[in-house]
């Protein structure tokens, strides 16, 4: 399944290119999406319904698109006090590192003239959650809390309803987070209700967490009418192993990103090429124990890689020529090569810092940057739930001192009326 391929020759830079070419637009499901998007707009709820029976098999009414407040507090019993004490446990860290994150506004004072900036909250923000393969509730935990430490106090979820209903974990997860309703919504159909509004559903100003292609493709053509946190691809994980590197660990990592869809991508840069082989070896080993085997195996054989390198900074090179969306440094002394990453959405520094600490509990966001995006894009935070305001105020005598300086730009530009809408205020122009 995986073999070491050597840096440079023809065999890992095809690897490596198919692994960057994962992502990329399909004109059949613009379109598709395209008319789904009109329906909602021009259909409102009914095509919300009519989607939902076609593409979920499950048929709705009206008013069982909100879910009703009884069935949280059945979710809440049904789901075992163990995994509650670990979602309340995750979403206490997820809320303590964000709140780090909040941003204060500022003024500045001169005299005759103050300006400053000031901090808001978007009033309403929509959050999708995947059904699919998996529901993660962990998800639903990073995609809200962020928003609710931010300010925002209007928060709908939108997650595909299927004929077992919707997983007790998840209601709960939205519960603890501060989610304001969730909804028995999914596809391009949810997106659009949340960008346009219907009966329903309340329009909303930004609209953020994972989806399937479908899902990724509404947001990417609602977005002007609504902001969106990322366009996200299938995810990944880059390892950097040096001679110290524990195989095991680095195999275990693999396949705990191959098994989230055939499309994951888990590479390994090693600096010893025995590293690399008995990492092959432990992929192999383990692959075979894993539940998930047949999404993991699917996922290796077409994007898993092992490749050895020259030395660290070679895989510094490759590492940020791929920017991955997680990058753990299995080496020696990780704290000193993190000077030298400068893309990838999340670092994990040493060999006990495995990328599912980050996935659930660390406190940072997984939702991160893919397919080489983490050259421009950050993980999804409070900053991403804010947005900020200039404030300009001004005497005759602020005006007067930045007049000369308007009035030239202005009309270097060729716009006079800038110009004398300041010398009107001080008597020095045309009234």
């Amino acid at each position: 399944m995986l073999e070491v391929l050597k840096d440079g020759s023809a065999a890992a830079q095809a690897r490596i290119g198919k692994l960057l070419a994962r992502e990329g637009g399909d004109a059949k499901i613009d379109a598709q999406v395209a008319a789904i998007i009109r329906a909602v707009r021009r259909d409102g709820d009914e095509a919300l319904l009519r989607y939902t029976k076609r593409f979920d098999g499950v048929s709705l009414r009206k008013r069982d698109i909100v879910v009703a407040e009884s069935e949280f507090d059945r979710a809440a019993a049904q789901v075992t006090p163990d995994v509650r004490r670990a979602l309340q446990r995750a979403q206490s860290r997820i809320a303590k590192f964000h709140r780090l994150q909040c941003e204060k506004g500022f003024e500045l004072r001169e005299k005759g003239l103050r300006t400053g900036m000031r901090v808001t909250a978007l009033e309403r923000v929509g959050v999708y959650v995947p059904g699919g393969r998996a529901a993660y509730p962990s998800s639903v935990l990073m995609n809200i809390v962020p928003a609710v430490v931010a300010g925002v106090e209007d928060i709908t979820v939108v997650t595909p309803p299927s004929p077992d209903g919707i997983r007790a974990e998840v209601l709960l997860a939205a519960r603890l987070a501060g989610a304001t309703r969730v909804l028995r919504l999914g596809g391009a159909q949810a997106v659009a209700a949340l960008a346009y509004g219907t009966e329903s559903v309340a329009r909303v100003d930004k609209i953020v967490g994972p989806g399937n292609i479908y899902v990724a493709t509404a947001k990417r053509q609602v977005f002007g009418a609504v902001d969106i946190d990322m366009i996200a691809g299938p995810t990944e994980v880059l390892i950097v192993a040096d001679s110290s590197a524990d195989p095991e660990f680095v195999a275990s990592d693999m396949l705990a990103q191959a098994e989230h869809d055939p499309l994951s991508a888990a590479i390994c840069l090693a600096t010893s090429r025995r590293v690399g082989e008995r990492v092959v070896e432990a992929v192999e080993r383990q692959l075979a124990q894993l539940p998930r085997k047949a999404i993991a195996g699917r996922s290796l054989r077409k994007y898993g890689t092992v490749v050895h390198v020259a030395g660290l900074a070679r895989a510094v090179e490759l590492a940020n020529q791929i920017a991955p969306e997680h990058l753990e440094l299995f080496i020696k002394q990780p704290r000193k090569l993190l000077p030298g990453i400068r893309h990838a959405g999340a670092v994990f520094l040493g060999q006990y810092a495995t990328e599912s600490l980050g996935d659930y509990a660390a406190g940072p966001n997984h939702v991160l940057p893919t397919g080489g995006s983490a050259r421009f894009a950050s993980p999804l935070g409070v900053y991403d739930f804010i947005k900020r305001t200039s404030i300009i105020e001004a005497s005759r005598d602020g005006l007067a001192k930045l007049a000369r300086t308007v009035d030239r730009l202005a009309m270097s530009e060729g716009l006079e009326g800038h110009a004398l809408a300041v010398r009107r205020r001080l008597g020095t122009g045309d009234s």
